[in-house]
C-alpha cells in the first residue's frame, strides 16, 4: 500500500522531518523490513543475462527470490545492520477490491504476453508483459523463511499486513525503524520509517538519484510540520487517497462519495491487526548454519522419532529428535537459530541447485558480517545525541515553505 503524493506532502509542509542518510549510518541499528514487498522487487528484477526470464536451476524452479534476498541480506549486514524480517499474514477485508483489480491486470498481461509469443514480439514488449504476470506465492515466501533462518536472521509472521507489524516493533522499541516503500507505514504511526534502504547496490542508487531517506514521524506532525495530532493526520491519508479505497476528485464540504469506507480505513489504521510485541524479548542474530547451507539432506526419519515438543516457525525435512536452538513467540513473532552442524537444514548447494563456489563466497561474506553487526552504537551507552538545527537550512526552509503552496493539496491556505 502507498499513500498518495504524501512524500511530496512532507518534502513541502515537513522539510526538518526528511533526512538523507548513507548505509552506514544505520550500522548496529534493528530495522524492520517489509519482506513481501523484497521477494515480489527480487521475482521482478533478478533475471536470466539478457533478461531472458527469471532465475531457475535445472529442475525449473525459480531461484530469484533466493538470489536476491540472500545477496540483499549480506549487504545490509556488511554494513552493520541488523536487519529483522516481517512477512505479510491475511489480506485486510479492505484489500478484496484491490486484489480483485490486480487478478484482472495479471490475466490481462497474460492474454498479452501469450498474443506478442505467437506474432513474435519484440524482446522488450514480451518481458514488460512477463513482468507484469509475476505474483510472489506462499511457497516461494516459505523458502525465503527457511534461507533466512540458516543465515541466522529473525522472521515474524504478521496476522495481517507486513507494514503494520514493523510499524508496532518499531513504537515498542525492539527495533529502530520500519523500512519500505510504502509510505502508510507513518500511517501506522511507526516512528521512523526508511526509503530505498532496500534499493540495488549504491552505485546504482547514486544512478537513479534514489537517496535513503528516513522520516521522522514526529517532527512531520510538530508545529513546525504538519502540526496536527495522529488522528488528524490519519484521516488525511485516508481523504489524500491510498491504494484500498481511491483519491476523491474535487471534494468538498457538500461533496463526499457516498459510498466511502471512511470509518473502515480509519478502524484499520488506528487499530491495525499486529503480533503482539507486550513480551517478546529481544531479537537475536546467530551464527550462519554453514552445513544447512552446503550439504544434501538426510532422508525422511524413521517413524519412530521423537517430535520436537515446541511448534517451529520454519518447516523441516521430518521431525527432527533433537532440539533445535528456534522457537516461536506469542502472536507469531520468531527467531531462528540453529545448530552448525545441522545437515539436515541443507538448502542452497544441493537442494535448490545453487553454484558451489557461489555459495561458499556467500558464506565468507555472511561469516565476516558477524562482528559488523554486533557492534554497539555510542548513544547505547549514552543516549541519543541533541541534533541542533542548522540556522541557515532552517531559514531557507521557512522562507520556502509557504511559496507557491497556496491554493494546492490538502493544506492550502484559507482566503481572507
Amino acid at each position: 500500500m502507498g499513500i498518495h503524493g504524501l512524500s511530496k506532502l512532507l518534502n513541502d509542509n515537513a522539510p526538518r522531518c526528511v533526512r538523507e542518510h548513507k548505509m552506514e549510518y544505520f550500522a548496529g541499528r534493528k530495522i524492520a523490513i517489509d519482506a513481501s514487498m523484497q521477494i515480489y522487487q527480487f521475482l521482478i528484477a533478478v533475471r536470466q543475462q539478457g533478461g531472458e526470464g527469471q532465475l531457475t536451476n535445472e529442475a525449473g524452479e525459480v531461484t530469484s527470490h533466493l538470489t536476491g534476498m540472500l545477496y540483499r541480506t549480506i549487504r545490509m549486514m556488511e554494513a552493520g545492520i541488523k536487519p529483522v524480517f516481517v512477512f505479510d499474514g491475511k489480506p485486510p477485508t479492505l484489500k478484496s477490491g484491490e486484489l480483485a483489480k490486480r487478478k484482472e491486470r495479471q490475466q490481462a498481461a497474460e492474454t498479452e504476453l501469450t498474443r506478442l509469443q505467437e506474432q513474435g514480439g519484440s524482446a522488450e514488449d514480451v518481458e514488460r508483459q512477463q513482468k507484469r504476470t509475476v505474483r510472489a506465492s506462499r511457497e516461494q515466501s516459505e523458502e525465503v523463511k527457511k534461507l533466512l533462518g540458516l543465515m541466522g536472521v529473525p522472521v515474524v509472521d504478521a496476522p495481517c499486513e507486513a507494514e503494520a507489524t514493523c510499524a508496532a516493533l518499531a513504537k515498542a522499541g525492539l527495533v529502530y525503524a520500519t523500512a519500505t516503500e510504502d509510505m502508510d507505514a507513518l500511517t501506522f504511526a511507526t516512528p521512523l520509517l526508511i526509503r530505498n534502504l532496500n534499493s540495488p547496490e549504491a552505485r546504482e542508487r547514486a544512478a537513479r538519484k534514489l537517496p535513503i531517506r528516513e522520516f521522522n514521524l514526529e517532527l512531520a506532525l510538530g508545529t513546525e510540520g504538519l502540526d496536527m495530532s495522529i488522528e488528524q493526520f490519519t484521516d488525511l491519508c485516508i481523504l489524500w487517497g491510498w491504494d484500498y479505497t481511491n483519491s476523491i476528485k474535487g471534494i468538498g464540504p457538500e461533496m463526499i462519495p457516498d459510498p466511502f469506507p471512511f470509518e473502515e480505513a480509519r478502524r484499520m489504521f488506528r487499530e491495525p491487526e499486529v503480533a503482539d510485541t507486550s513480551a517478546t524479548p529481544a531479537f537475536k542474530w546467530s551464527d550462519p548454519d554453514v552445513e544447512g547451507l552446503k550439504r544434501r539432506p538426510l532422508p525422511p526419519a524413521p517413524p519412530h522419532y521423537h517430535h520436537h515438543p515446541l511448534p517451529l516457525p520454519l518447516p523441516l525435512p521430518h521431525p527432527h529428535p533433537l532440539p533445535l536452538v528456534a522457537a516461536r513467540r506469542p502472536g507469531g513473532l520468531t527467531s531462528c537459530a540453529r545448530c552448525t552442524s545441522c545437515a539436515r537444514c541443507s538448502y542452497l548447494i544441493d537442494e535448490k541447485q545453487f553454484g558451489e563456489e557461489r555459495v561458499l563466497k556467500a558464506i565468507e561474506r555472511l561469516k565476516k558480517c558477524k562482528g559488523k553487526s554486533g557492534q554497539n552504537r555510542m548513544e547505547d551507552f549514552f543516549g541519543k545525541a541533541t541534533i541542533i538545527p542548522n540556522k541557515r537550512k532552517e531559514a531557507e526552509a521557512a522562507k520556502g515553505k509557504g511559496k507557491g503552496k497556496a491554493g494546492k493539496g490538502p493544506l492550502k491556505k484559507a482566503k481572507k
